[in-house]
């Protein structure tokens, strides 16, 4: 079997809700979905989530190759942008092309991922997170109540501008998973918004108002000092490790007991959520992919000893793709379909209309012109 093409789609996601966090929001819920689909000349095809934009770059290291070589041609990538770097788009790139190797690996083999992988369980524990930064408080238990009615014991909610408010929301949240757990895991993530001197200040007000599992991405992703002292100032675990782009990135961080909770983006592949799982496995350090759609590398997770839970965020798949999967008893039933599982309807595809972005101009260190009067707002309407 050889590597002889490939094709890229662009399918798109209704969350039926706004989505995002303290950086942004997609306030129509429609988001893109990138796929790259690699093709052999014995008529299997790959199926690799996330974007491509470096496609054309990346794609000759994969041609004329036994797509079952997979760890070899990951380093093969690797070594194709060695020069000019592998960070950002490229990374995302091979991400994307390791994960259609992986599906086309099992595929051949006949057989679901994790069972390639070693895993001997289908299931995989997991925690709710629904992007749920712009949602009113009613709006926000509502969705929360539909994963409780799954079983779901754990739940990670979004924050970073006003503390009580996050708190509030916290709390809020927990009691709804209280109907399957006296103590649910509750996590909190502040995607980078706060200064190293801000963030331990906030976790300890944070630890005091709410029993938190971690508190994540609590400063810049590169800020060892910042995360080694929030770690220092809580009793929650520090996470972070979603936007890191190679393990050369994660070396710091490690040495300095500064991430007590090592995390992955999924969108990075199936070989670099394994790679860090052996790494962190060596420091004893539990391991957790952040989310994305059709929970791919969910297979990967079911196959390391460090697994601690994977994130999930939505109970739907987006459009044209159906994936072997169940949510259901606090986590993730992966079927039987050989690969990862995901069937492609490119006709449904190429019939509906509507396009998304995760794009929006705002970051860590923007905020709206009017967020300071919206927080005097919010606290004028409490005291009042």
């Amino acid at each position: 079997m050889r590597i002889i093409g490939y094709r890229t789609l662009t399918t798109v996601h209704d969350w039926r809700r706004p989505v995002g966090d303290v950086n942004g929001v997609v306030t129509d819920g429609v988001t893109e979905v990138p796929l790259v689909l690699l093709e052999t000349d014995d008529g299997l095809t790959g199926v690799g989530l996330g974007g491509h934009a470096d496609v054309d770059r990346i794609f000759p290291a994969l041609e004329g190759q036994d797509p079952r070589a997979t760890f070899a041609l990951y380093d093969r990538m690797l070594a194709r942008v060695f020069k000019t770097g592998h960070g950002g788009a490229t990374f995302a790139t091979i991400g994307a092309l390791d994960m259609a190797l992986w599906d086309l690996k099992a595929k051949a083999a006949g057989e679901p991922l994790w069972r390639t992988l070693g895993a001997a369980d289908r299931f995989v524990p997991g925690y709710a997170s629904g992007l749920d930064y712009a949602l009113s408080d009613d709006e926000l238990v509502a969705l929360y109540q539909r994963w409780a009615d799954r079983g779901f014991t754990g739940a990670k909610v979004k924050g970073g501008l006003d503390i009580d408010r996050d708190l509030h929301r916290i709390e809020a949240v927990r009691d709804v998973l209280r109907v399957n757990s006296d103590q649910p895991a509750m996590m909190y993530d502040v995607n980078e918004s706060w200064g190293r001197h801000q963030a331990v200040r906030l976790a300890r007000q944070a630890d005091e108002g709410v029993a938190l599992t971690w508190i994540e991405e609590p400063v810049r992703r590169w800020d060892v000092p910042g995360h080694r002292a929030v770690a220092r100032a809580t009793t929650a675990a520090v996470a972070t490790g979603e936007n890191l782009t190679g393990l050369e990135q994660y070396r710091a961080l490690l040495d300095a007991d500064a991430v007590e909770v090592v995390q992955t983006g999924s969108v990075w592949g199936i070989t670099h959520f394994l790679r860090v799982s052996v790494l962190a496995l060596g420091r004893d350090l539990p391991v957790s992919p952040v989310a994305y759609n059709t929970n791919p590398v969910a297979h990967a997770a079911a196959a390391v000893p460090n697994h601690l839970s994977t994130e999930l965020q939505n109970l739907c798949a987006p459009v044209g793709l159906s994936v072997d999967q169940e949510i259901a008893d606090g986590g993730l039933v992966l079927g039987d379909a050989p690969g990862l599982g995901i069937d492609v309807d490119e006709a449904a595809i190429a019939a509906h209309t509507a396009t998304g972005h995760w794009e929006v101009p705002a970051g860590p260190h923007v905020r709206s012109a009017d967020a300071g009067l919206q927080l005097a707002r919010r606290r004028n309407a409490q005291v009042g």
